[in-house]
Formats: C-alpha cells, sequence, structure tokens
C-alpha cells in the first residue's frame, strides 16, 4: 500500500473480512492488533507512515457524523481505508477504489475477487 487507497469488502457475516483486514495490517508492517469494529464503527492501525482504517457499517442505521468522519479520512494521503458493509455510505467512497468480495469456500478457505477501475490497476502486480 502506498497511501490513499480505498478497500471495499464484500461478504456475508463471518466471512472473513476483519481475517482480510488482519492480513493486510500484518502485511503493511503493523504491530497492532487488529479487532472487528462491529461495535465501534472504525479502528486504525500504525503501519510506518502509513495509518490503516477500518470501519464497519453494518449496525449504522444513519451515516451522521461518521459521514463526515470518513470524508476527513479519505483526503489523508496517508491513509489506507477498508471498509465493511458499506451501503450507508457509499456515496461518500471515491468512484477509483477496490471492490474485494470474499466468499467462503470451507470452514478455513476463502475465494477472493478483485474489481477495480483501470487506473487502480498498479495494485494488481502484472502477471499475477
Amino acid at each position: 500500500m502506498r497511501g490513499g487507497e480505498v478497500l471495499e469488502l464484500i461478504s456475508d457475516l463471518g466471512g472473513g473480512k476483519t481475517n482480510f483486514v488482519r492480513g493486510l495490517a500484518n502485511g503493511m508492517g503493523s504491530q497492532d492488533a487488529v479487532r472487528s469494529p462491529s461495535f465501534t464503527l472504525s479502528n486504525q492501525y500504525q503501519a510506518g507512515n502509513l495509518t490503516l482504517y477500518h470501519f464497519d457499517f453494518h449496525r449504522l442505521s444513519q451515516p451522521g457524523i461518521m459521514r463526515n468522519e470518513l470524508q476527513e479520512i479519505l483526503a489523508d494521503k496517508n491513509a489506507v481505508v477498508a471498509v465493511e458493509w458499506p451501503g450507508i455510505i457509499e456515496e461518500v467512497l471515491p468512484a477509483e477504489h477496490l471492490v474485494i468480495h470474499i466468499r467462503p469456500i470451507t470452514e478455513s478457505s476463502r475465494e477472493l475477487t478483485f474489481r477495480c477501475p483501470d487506473s487502480l490497476k498498479y495494485l494488481i502486480p502484472s502477471g499475477a
């Protein structure tokens, strides 16, 4: 991650979204313990000069102040943003963001499908 990336995580409850963020934080070099933000709405993790923000809007019925907070974070070029259940704030997300569908295959395996606009192709290494 370089900063400025926005990831939309799509999966059922218990589908592996937080485990994905745990792996992302680890890959970014964060030493922080990653926890689900289901009840807190957001968590943040330091990884060098980047901050990984992890949002879960599943329990949110009105965007309220979270819309403003998210807009401020999206303007930060040192932020990487991962959003679970983004429906209520979808209009705040930039048009150019990476959508990751996580589908459980077995209890311990997942299939990940990535969708992104052409301008974000640099996120996927060539030949991958």
